[in-house]
């Protein structure tokens, strides 16, 4: 029987998790990733302060469905009151976890003194979490982390050890420093390293995109579930192909008929839970077509092609062009 996680009353398979991304993996993404085996996924970051005040995208951003389970609401702020305060109001939307965004490098959440920019004030991050945790209850408070500010500043031991004694339940680590964001290569020696240092489970993220790569940070790092960002771009059958090996069942990879089919069913799926036009969901739906096409001969153009989508029949169009270019050039080989 497979191994598990065990966060409160949260039980994870250890498999592989869909690691959160902003701007990526919204309800749809989150969907087709849970489909094809991911064992956890994590909602978008929820500005605390800007659901203290209401945000109009709270709803959105904050509603689990069953289908997603487990699933966490991961939150990003700097002040621990605002913290308290949002997590009493998602906590009605009955998220399975609470994860705190404490890695983000980008300058918008940086420049309030959140995601990344938290691993410069170790002591307001363990403030910010036991303010989450007591407001939480029993539901388990996790901490995105990275491996430190920069190069010059590896502290996520420390950090880790801070959060853990406020509460948190688990760490997620991406092996990079906020000033790498998300370039060259993640250093896994940092996860093992924090693994060796609390001893709540920890996550590892950062450069696996496939089943080799999956098991070499478990076995290198010793962390307790892998979590997979980029590497499921237009890619969620990595999540079978990962569960499949643990889970002792088959896997073949997809023929492209297969991918088109799944990259369509996607596009289907962003276009009837968008609150937009068909038209202006394509817009958010252009950039994955364009991922499930990486890697086959000729995607260069179709994937241009791609960013200029308007509608659910060009992309079925497009689909079936690029289906038919695979297979004129496997007949010619």
């Amino acid at each position: 029987m497979n191994r598990t996680v065990e966060l409160g009353k949260v039980s994870i398979p250890v498999t592989a998790a869909l690691a959160p991304m902003a701007g990526v993996a919204d309800r749809a993404y989150r969907l087709m990733c849970k489909k094809f085996g991911a064992a956890y996924v994590v909602s978008e970051m929820v500005s605390a302060k800007g659901i203290c005040y209401s945000d109009k995208k709270t709803a959105q951003l904050c509603t689990v469905t069953e289908q997603e389970r487990p699933m966490a609401v991961q939150l990003f702020g700097s002040e621990p009151e605002f913290m308290a305060k949002a997590v009493d109001i998602v906590l009605k939307y009955e998220p399975d976890i609470i994860d705190i965004n404490m890695g983000c490098p980008v300058p918008k959440v940086v420049g309030t003194g959140a995601g990344s920019a938290l691993m410069k004030d170790i002591s307001l991050a363990a403030e910010i979490t036991a303010a989450a945790v007591k407001a939480a209850g029993d539901v388990p408070v996790t901490v995105k982390l990275r491996s430190g500010w920069s190069s010059d500043d590896i502290n996520v031991c420390e950090a880790a050890k801070a959060v853990e004694a406020a509460g948190a339940a688990a760490v997620a680590v991406h092996g990079r420093t906020r000033d790498q964001f998300y370039s060259g290569k993640a250093d896994w020696n940092v996860i093992r390293r924090v693994k060796g240092s609390v001893s709540i489970p920890v996550f590892g993220n950062g450069d696996v995109t496939d089943l080799n790569s999956c098991l070499k940070m478990y076995e290198e790092t010793g962390c307790d579930l892998v979590m997979i960002a980029r590497g499921s771009y237009g890619n969620p059958f990595i999540f079978k192909e990962i569960a499949a090996h643990f889970n002792g069942g088959d896997y073949s990879p997809p023929t492209v008929e297969e991918k088109m089919q799944v990259m369509l069913e996607h596009i289907r799926l962003i276009i009837s839970l968008s609150e937009k036009n068909e038209e202006m969901a394509m817009h958010e739906a252009r950039k994955h077509a364009a991922w499930y096409m990486n890697g086959y001969y000729g995607s260069a153009k179709f994937r241009g092609r791609c960013y200029l989508l308007s509608s659910y029949s060009e992309a079925e169009a497009l689909a079936g062009e690029f289906i038919e270019l695979q297979r004129s050039r496997n007949a010619g080989c």
